[in-house]
C-alpha cells in the first residue's frame, strides 16, 4: 500500500465520526483532500452536512464534490474539523502549514468543538521540529520581524535558518490572505508551547504553524493498520 492509499485510509476512518446535520471544518492538503472527496460521496448519497473550507483550494474541491458550504460569519461554532498535519507529537501538538493555509486552518480549528487529525504514520514524531516551522508574516518590515523571530528562538533555546518560501514559479509564495511565509528549520522544538506564545506576540507575525492543544484525536495510517490516539 502506497502513501496515498494510507492517507485515504485515515480519511475514511475520520469519516466514521461525521453525522447528519453536522457543521464541519474542511482541512487543506493531500490527506484532507481525500476526506473531502469521500465526504462528497456520502453527501451525494444523502448525508446532510455543511462545511467551512480552510483554503481556496479546498473550497474548489468541496464545490466540485457537491458539498454545501458556509462561513464562520454565518455560523458561530463547528461540530468537527478534519485536517492533516505535517508533524504530530505524543501530546497531539502539531506543526501545520506546509500547504500554506495555516492561518485559516487555525481559525477553523479554534472554532470547532473537536479536531481530528488524519495522516500517514510518517508524520508521528517524539518532538516537533524536524519539519520546517511555517511562520506567516506581513511583507512590510520583514527584516525587523525576522529579527524578532530570531529573538524568540533564542529565548526558547532553538536556532536555525529562516527561508522565505517561494512558489513553483520562483516568486515569493503568497497565502490566501495575501501574506508571506518564512519557514524556520529548527530541527527540534523542546518548548513548543512557549515558542508559540512568543511568536504570537510579535507584531509582524500573522500566525505560526504550531497548533498547541487544538487536536483531540489523531488517526495515523500505516502498513499495520490505523492507529487512533486521543489527547492525554
Amino acid at each position: 500500500m502506497n502513501m496515498d492509499e494510507l492517507k485515504r485510509q485515515a480519511a475514511g476512518r475520520a469519516l466514521e465520526f461525521v453525522r447528519d446535520g453536522m457543521k464541519l471544518g474542511l482541512g487543506t492538503g493531500s490527506t484532507a483532500k481525500h476526506f473531502v472527496e469521500l465526504l462528497g460521496a456520502r453527501v451525494r448519497a444523502g448525508l446532510d452536512v455543511v462545511g467551512v473550507p480552510t483554503s481556496e483550494a479546498t473550497r474548489a474541491d468541496a464545490v466540485r464534490c457537491g458539498i454545501r458550504l458556509t462561513t464562520l460569519d454565518e455560523i458561530d461554532r463547528l461540530d468537527l474539523t478534519v485536517d492533516g498535519a505535517d508533524e504530530i507529537d505524543p501530546d497531539l501538538n502539531l506543526i501545520k502549514g506546509g500547504g500554506g493555509a495555516l492561518l485559516r486552518e487555525k481559525i477553523v480549528a479554534a472554532a470547532s468543538d473537536r479536531m481530528i487529525v488524519i495522516a500517514d504514520d510518517s508524520k508521528w514524531v517524539e518532538t516537533l521540529g524536524r519539519f520546517p516551522l511555517p511562520i506567516e508574516v506581513i511583507p512590510f518590515g520583514l527584516a525587523a520581524t525576522q529579527r524578532a523571530i530570531g529573538g524568540a528562538f533564542a529565548e526558547c533555546g532553538v536556532s536555525g535558518p529562516m527561508v522565505l518560501r517561494k512558489g513553483q514559479d520562483g516568486h515569493v509564495f503568497v497565502t490566501d490572505g495575501g501574506h508571506w511565509i518564512v519557514d524556520a528549520h529548527l530541527g527540534r522544538i523542546a518548548r513548543a508551547a512557549d515558542l508559540a506564545g512568543l511568536l504570537t506576540a510579535i507584531p509582524g507575525v500573522v500566525e505560526h504553524g504550531l497548533f498547541i492543544g487544538l487536536a483531540s484525536t489523531a488517526m495515523l495510517a500505516g502498513h499495520a493498520g490505523i492507529r487512533v490516539i486521543e489527547r492525554r
